[in-house]
């Protein structure tokens, strides 16, 4: 019996292990061969071809990164000389606005120093006027004592050496005159004209039919007049009685306007 169950363990063997490294070994070998694959794939040189494009895509990558990187900084520095130009428009601005004002400022103060001017100018001449106006009517009664002292010295009779004293003073009343003239000074001695209250003071009335109505007759002392300014009107009489004084005929005669011109 043990020799047949020997012999039946030794056949059952063998036959039980024959299935068991069958279905262990195919799973193995497949494995081996997918690594060593892998293994060569990866493990496979690189063709120039590729480098050559792995090198371009890299530059041209790097590239992209440097144009970039200048273009950021072009923009920074645009943004920054714009609002430079901006504050420097700003600048020039405000500079502009004080260039006027002080121009302005330079106008007004002329124009207040050519006012200045002309005014202290006009007052001067004024001053020297009235100064001028007050000394000659200071020497009206001079020449006036002057004037009868040689009518009434001239309807006596003189000798010789008086007439020469009447000549010396009448002298002297001409310079007088003459003074009187070289400042605008001229008399008024309206002897046979129209009364002019303006320039005139009646001091009495003479009725005569053979003169103009309001003409003057006498003149008791002469009147003096400055620049159109009356420094002292004529004392004198006037006439009544006689025919109105005829109206001055116009000096130029308008010039008739055209027919047809009215519209």
């Amino acid at each position: 019996m043990s020799a047949r169950n020997d012999h039946t363990e030794a056949a059952a063997t063998p036959a039980s292990d024959g299935p068991e490294e069958k279905d262990m070994n195919i799973p193995v070998e497949g494995t081996d061969e997918g690594a060593e694959a892998e293994v060569a794939a990866e493990s496979s040189p690189i063709t120039e071809e590729e480098m050559v494009e792995a090198a371009i895509r890299a530059g041209e990558q790097a590239a992209d990164e440097d144009f970039k990187l200048k273009l950021e900084r072009a923009q920074a520095d645009l943004a920054t000389l714009r609002e430079e130009l901006a504050a420097a428009e700003e600048a020039r601005d405000a500079a502009d606005g004080r260039a006027r004002d002080a121009q302005e400022r330079v106008a007004r103060l002329q124009a207040d120093w050519e006012n200045y001017r002309r005014r202290t100018a006009k007052e001067r001449i004024e001053e020297r006027d009235r100064a001028t106006e007050k000394l000659i009517c200071a020497l009206f009664p001079v020449v006036d004592d002057m004037e009868r002292a040689v009518e009434h010295a001239r309807g006596q009779e003189m000798g010789e050496a008086l007439s020469q004293f009447v000549d010396g003073v009448d002298a002297v009343r001409t310079k007088l005159l003459g003074v009187f003239s070289h400042e605008g000074v001229e008399s008024i001695d309206p002897a046979g004209e129209a009364f002019d209250p303006n320039i005139h003071q009646a001091v009495g009335r003479v009725e005569d039919a053979d003169q103009f109505d309001e003409t003057v007759n006498d003149v008791y002392q002469k009147g003096y007049r400055m620049a159109g300014k009356v420094l002292r009107p004529a004392m004198v009489t006037v006439t009544y009685g006689g025919e109105k004084r005829p109206a001055p005929e116009p000096d130029a005669e308008e010039p008739e306007e055209p027919e047809g011109s009215e519209e």
